[in-house]
């Protein structure tokens, strides 16, 4: 058991595991609630939404940029699909292309930017955010949509559990989720893109000199985290079973947090899916355990803001020691 411990301890995902049963096991002897497979299937389907942009977000911190314009982006997609949906019979597939479009071309213009003006990436999502955001607004006027086509709010699940009189489900947000997860994954482990990708958040000027085509690779890094905003906004719309464009904004911290949390570097060249996955499991859990124990979910947001501060020391700290080392090679 020491061995298997040591073991885990050994690596931050092993870590974090840890953190996590502890957690569950604390929950699970407070209240008879938390330990059951309705609240499992509970937990995954309100945290697709962050699932699904935490492995997009993921590829573009090891990439070495970072993105905070997805949720305006998410929130475009969003608008626009269902608004065609409601207009034209475009069915599932349709949809999913439009939203998929979306995404992709204002990921893309993130892309470009990044890489044409040559200025930290955070400044220009964070401007692109603002751009798409308020472009939504000024053609929406802000208005929900609540009436959407029967067929979505139907939406999709297949039985896979059945246990007495309950049936357990995989629903749209769960299937995203791991679509989404396991595309991470393949890229980032199976390709040799991938392998350029932690390349060139490792060291972008070595990179550059090797031979690597870096506004290539920000184009699909980017790329990919505008598909998966539209395809996580059309899982949060079928969990809403409406459209507000107000209500995506505001939730870019939280992906973040897990990502950080699940071992992601801000300076880029470092993490995993298996640490993003973990990292959104922790900020559930804690989540659902704030709920149950009656605390206010606002204590969600004070601690996202620790994680990322914390983040944003460690590697402020890391960049320090950096330069002291090649100051002492030197």
């Amino acid at each position: 058991m020491r061995d298997v411990l040591r073991r885990l301890g050994g690596s931050h995902e092993g870590r974090l595991f840890i953190v996590i049963a502890v957690m569950v096991a604390i929950l699970a002897l407070s209240t008879a609630h938390f330990f059951t497979l309705t609240n499992l299937f509970d937990l995954m389907t309100s945290y697709a939404f962050t699932g699904i942009l935490a492995a997009g977000l993921l590829v573009v911190l090891i990439s070495g940029n970072i993105d905070i314009s997805f949720t305006a982006t998410a929130s475009v997609a969003q608008y626009v699909a269902v608004s065609a949906a409601l207009a034209w019979p475009i069915g599932w597939a349709g949809l999913f292309a439009i939203a998929i479009a979306v995404g992709l071309a204002l990921g893309l213009v993130n892309a470009v930017l990044v890489s044409t003006l040559r200025i930290s990436s955070i400044i220009v999502t964070i401007a692109t955010l603002n751009i798409y955001y308020g472009i939504l607004v000024f053609f929406t006027h802000g208005n929900y949509i609540y009436s959407l086509p029967d067929w979505f709010g139907t939406g999709i699940s297949w039985p896979i559990l059945s246990v007495g009189h309950q049936t357990y489900t995989v629903n749209l947000q769960i299937l995203l989720m791991v679509v989404a997860f396991a595309a991470a994954w393949l890229l980032l482990a199976r390709t040799s893109t991938g392998r350029q990708i932690y390349a060139l958040g490792g060291n972008p000027d070595a990179a550059e000199r090797s031979g690597f085509n870096v506004f290539r690779l920000n184009l699909l890094v980017y790329g990919l985290m505008g598909v998966t905003a539209g395809i996580a906004s059309l899982a949060q719309a079928e969990l809403d079973q409406s459209v507000m464009p107000t209500s995506l904004v505001g939730k870019e911290l939280h992906v973040l947090a897990a990502v950080v949390l699940g071992g992601a570097s801000l300076l880029g060249g470092v993490g995993s899916v298996l640490g993003a996955v973990l990292g959104v499991a922790l900020l559930a859990v804690l989540e659902n355990g704030l709920i149950i124990a009656g605390v206010p979910s606002y204590w969600l947001d004070f601690f996202s803001g620790v994680v990322i501060l914390a983040a944003v020391s460690s590697t402020a700290l890391e960049l320090r020691g950096r330069r002291r080392a090649k100051v002492a090679a030197a």
